[in-house]
């Protein structure tokens, strides 16, 4: 059952709180880890259950192309061609008997490697020497009994209960043969495979698609029949055989490949989670990093409406980290929402710095009317923050409230070696913006006078002819010298 995140909408779940009944996406458990299947809860610190792929996981039906592919990448193409092709060029001896037995074990072997590396998340088949080396010879072994035992349940409903009561038990065996593959492959257990209660429940919780990939299984048998029937009659025999076994091995793969992916597809009803493995969920580092946590955790007490707590978290990130310009912006932004003008004035120097950062006049002129209208006698108390955000605001035509932050800055900053840039962009906000030139002038003769030793000073008199031509004064020419 697909399950989106609570707080994502959209996003695939990827853990479950049972004590919450909440489902959480990657964005939200930032600090999990996945590879141990081990996540917190945000809200409550139970341990949750996680749910892998199970909730962004395509529908088989709709990768039946990619299903026919599989056999024909390089990995399977060697395994089929090696048990196909040595067996026809062996002799026809016991040598050459022991060799096909050999290869048919090997290639049986890897068709159940290609379930469980399916139902894992891996989408790309197994190694070649997962058919030749390494443990699981054994389930060719226990495949034979399970179909022993299938023979012998049949052969006794024959004698039980006659033609009949065979003919329903070999409808039944049909019928979950695929589930019984399933779980031979995913729990190694000859017990669990030929158990009918326990088919019936994997059957059951699957529901309508196993009976839709019954009817795929049907049809990949039949085609691979007529296929086979094909080269059986119209080529010699020697080509015949090598194409028929070649063309039974792929269309085998096919279907255990299948197979894994309705177990990979409906694994949180199994029971079970798996994830993508083929290097598109690697861990890393940035994962388990504890500011991912804290953005987390704030976004989910915003969502949750929250708010008195996630004002406190940001205030203690920023008592911890003053100069973390990300939570100045996010405090910004959520005192800005609250309209909590005391928060608002007592962290407006860091929230100025920051939106001058970002040159953001706009909400620069909004918080400064905020804090003037709370505090009519407000101002800054710091010169050259003073002047940055009145060229900020001058920058983007914002020429009264940059004006209005240098109001008297000769009489509360007198000493400040950012006097004549001060005074110079107050004449360039007079002139070139609201074409008062008279007071550009003054303000520009004031600079002349008081300013002497500044290195701005030898440009003040060009910026007077070019107020009195009534010309645009220009910026500041760079200079390297210190005031």
């Amino acid at each position: 059952m697909k399950h989106d995140c609570d707080y994502h909408p959209g996003d695939p779940a990827k853990w479950h709180c049972g004590e919450c009944q909440k489902h959480y996406c990657n964005r939200c458990m930032p600090d999990a880890n996945t590879r141990q299947r081990r996540g917190q809860c945000p809200n409550c610190n139970q341990l949750m259950r996680y749910l892998g792929a199970a909730t962004q996981v395509e529908p088989f039906w709709k990768r039946v192309g990619a299903f026919f592919r599989y056999p024909f990448h390089s990995d399977p193409l060697i395994v089929i061609a090696i048990c196909t092709l040595v067996p026809a060029l062996a002799p026809a001896n016991f040598i050459g008997w022991f060799i096909w037995a050999v290869l048919a074990i090997a290639l049986l072997k890897y068709t159940y490697e290609v379930i469980s590396h399916t139902a894992e998340g891996h989408l790309k088949p197994p190694p070649v020497a997962a058919a030749f080396t390494g443990n699981g010879f054994e389930i060719v072994f226990q495949q034979f009994l399970v179909f022993f035992l299938i023979g012998a349940l049949v052969t006794s409903a024959g004698m039980v209960g006659g033609p009949f009561l065979a003919l329903a038990a070999i409808a039944f065996v049909v019928l979950v043969l695929p589930a019984s593959i399933m779980v031979l492959a995913t729990e190694r257990s000859v017990g669990a495979a030929v158990n009918p209660l326990n088919l019936m429940a994997i059957i059951s919780r699957i529901g309508t698609p196993y009976f839709l990939l019954y009817g795929y299984l049907i049809l990949l048998t039949m085609a691979s029949g007529t296929a086979q029937q094909f080269a059986l009659i119209h080529l010699p025999d020697w080509a015949a055989q090598s194409l028929a076994g070649f063309l039974n091995s792929a269309f085998t793969l096919v279907l255990f490949h299948m197979l894994g992916y309705l177990l990979f597809q409906y694994q949180e009803e199994l029971g079970f989670a798996a994830d993508h493995q083929d290097g598109d969920l690697e861990e890393s580092s940035d994962n388990r990093d504890r500011a991912a946590r804290f953005d987390a955790d704030l976004d989910i007490n915003l969502k949750d409406g929250n708010y008195d707590r996630a004002q406190t978290m940001l205030k203690e990130a920023l008592r911890r980290e003053p100069n973390n310009q990300q939570r100045v912006g996010q405090l910004y932004q959520l005192l800005t929402a609250r309209n909590d003008l005391t928060e608002l004035y007592r962290y407006h120097p860091r929230i100025l710095e920051w939106l001058s950062q970002r040159n953001d006049a706009d909400g620069m002129a909004a918080l400064l009317r905020s804090l003037q209208q709370a505090e009519p006698q407000f101002r800054l108390d710091d010169p050259e923050l003073t002047l940055r955000c009145a060229r900020t605001l001058y920058q983007r035509s914002q020429f009264k409230p940059a004006l209005k932050l240098l109001q008297d800055f000769h009489k509360r900053f007198p000493q400040s070696e950012h006097l004549a840039p001060a005074y110079l962009l107050a004449a360039q906000a007079l002139a070139n913006g609201l074409d008062q030139w008279e007071k550009a002038k003054a303000f520009l003769t004031f600079v002349q006078k008081r300013c002497a030793d500044h290195p701005l000073h030898e440009q003040i008199a060009e910026n007077l002819q070019q107020v009195e031509r009534r010309e645009p004064i220009k910026e500041p020419r760079a200079t390297f010298a210190a005031p």
